[in-house]
């Protein structure tokens, strides 16, 4: 009984795809290194926040900036989000019916847009209580960190725009596949990220 080759970590598309699943060894491969040393920069920056905790300048600390709610609405959000972009990957690799994976990856986009409306929405209030970047050395760190994944989230949300772009000329050629399945990566990889960042600044700043 033959078995697929299991060509990389994520969605590995099959024989029904049989050039993506291809064409994606290398590229597949060459993006999980990017996305090691992406990681290795988010890691310096959680290490810098969690020593500038106390670097507060006798200004306002996480307990008086952060709102619980509104992060666990953020969390609540993104998570959603992971799981509708699993959805468009099974819907990839087993469905025929494009429709069904379009439905999915724009649920997937809106989701993400909400989250960084609700992001800036409390990056405004920050700033309107005085919580800028250059009050103190914590609050540098904190600005250093959070806004880089939602830097991340938008430049996720315009790559996907721009594959739904590709689906609506091009339909689901290797090009769109692979980059779906790259961008997939991407999305979960800061999914986990920002778990991070609501366990260690949020629900460790108003504990």
């Amino acid at each position: 009984m033959s078995s697929t080759p299991i060509r990389h970590p994520g969605l590995n598309l099959g024989h029904a795809h049989a050039e993506a699943h291809e064409a994606s060894e290398s590229l597949v491969f060459g993006f999980w290194v990017f996305m090691m040393s992406d990681l290795i920069i988010f890691g310096l920056l959680f290490a810098t926040y969690v020593t500038m905790l106390g670097g507060t300048a006798g200004g306002t600390g996480p307990g008086e900036l952060f709102e619980l709610k509104s992060a666990f609405i953020e969390t609540s959000l993104l998570l959603v989000s992971s799981f509708t972009f699993g959805m468009a990957s099974l819907a990839l690799k087993y469905r025929t019916d494009r429709k069904v994976l379009v439905g999915w990856l724009v649920v997937t986009l809106l989701l993400g847009l909400a989250f960084l409306g609700h992001e800036f929405h409390d990056f405004h209030k920050m700033f309107s209580e005085g919580g800028v970047p250059s009050r103190s050395g914590f609050l540098s760190a904190f600005f250093a960190l959070v806004p880089l994944h939602g830097l991340h989230v938008t430049g996720a949300s315009i790559w996907l725009i721009a594959l739904l772009g590709q689906i609506a000329v091009h339909g689901l050629d290797t090009q769109t596949k692979t980059g779906l399945m790259r961008l997939a990566i991407l999305w979960h990889f800061l999914d986990v990220v920002w778990i991070g960042i609501f366990s260690l600044v949020y629900l460790g700043g108003t504990a």
